[in-house]
């Protein structure tokens, strides 16, 4: 009997690209996400505690010159994302309406992923806002509360953004998020109640909340997705 001679090159089964995809699918969100995450609070030490004369110089020009372009119409819109992106309406209310929407289109693990996602942005700009504990511009249009940095707004509209991103992955839904995250950024600053850096902290929490949230959600959220395709177009 010839003795058994394993193969030294042996040929990959179907599964193994599969789970490969499968850990770089969890593991890619999870690192950008946290990468993003130590940039704000870095961001924060800068501008907060080291007190960079370069960004504030910016800030302090950004604000003038939003303050140049007030009128009638502008304060209209900025007052409309001001109502949208924050207050109840954009705290509690879209939210929970969104995840009651996605539950009904049997959306299970994304409305589960939504509302995690929301709420540790929600909480990871808390504990910025106490952290660094900045002061907001003096000429503000708006009552506002504790804490210049990050912008709660802006955090909040870069985590929609990236949740509904990831939830329905087509381009237009890309755009409209990071067009309605810029809009944002630019009403919190025209209104006065956040200097221009407070939004680039925004952005950086609220996107990297969502992302990190999603490395566990991923393989469960395209399993989802698939199966939602499968039922709505089945196969002749």
């Amino acid at each position: 009997m010839e003795p058994h001679i394993a193969d030294p090159d042996p040929v990959p089964t179907d599964a193994e690209p599969e789970r490969r995809a499968s850990w770089f699918g969890r593991h890619i969100p999870l690192v950008s996400g946290a990468a993003l995450l130590i940039v704000a609070v870095l961001l924060g030490v800068v501008i907060v505690v080291r007190q960079q004369t370069l960004l504030l110089g910016l800030d302090e020009e950004w604000a003038e010159e939003m303050t140049e372009i007030r009128g009638p119409v502008g304060d209209a819109l900025a007052l409309f994302f001001n109502y949208a992106g924050g207050t109840l309406i954009g705290a509690l209310i879209i939210p929970l309406a969104t995840v009651i929407a996605l539950l009904a289109a049997r959306r299970r693990w994304a409305a589960l992923y939504f509302a995690i996602a929301s709420a540790a942005s929600a909480i990871g700009v808390q504990i910025l806002k106490q952290l660094f504990g900045r002061a907001r511009p003096e000429d503000m249009l708006v009552v506002s509360d504790f804490g210049s940095f990050p912008s709660g707004h802006v955090a909040n509209a870069a985590t929609v953004a990236v949740a509904f991103g990831v939830i329905f992955p087509v381009v237009w839904v890309w755009i409209a998020g990071a067009a309605w995250t810029v809009l944002m950024a630019v009403s919190r600053t025209y209104l006065g109640a956040h200097w221009f850096t407070d939004t680039i902290g925004g952005f950086l929490i609220g996107a990297g909340m969502a992302l990190v949230i999603w490395g566990p959600f991923a393989q469960k959220l395209e399993q989802e997705r698939l199966a939602l395709h499968e039922r709505r177009h089945p196969a002749a």
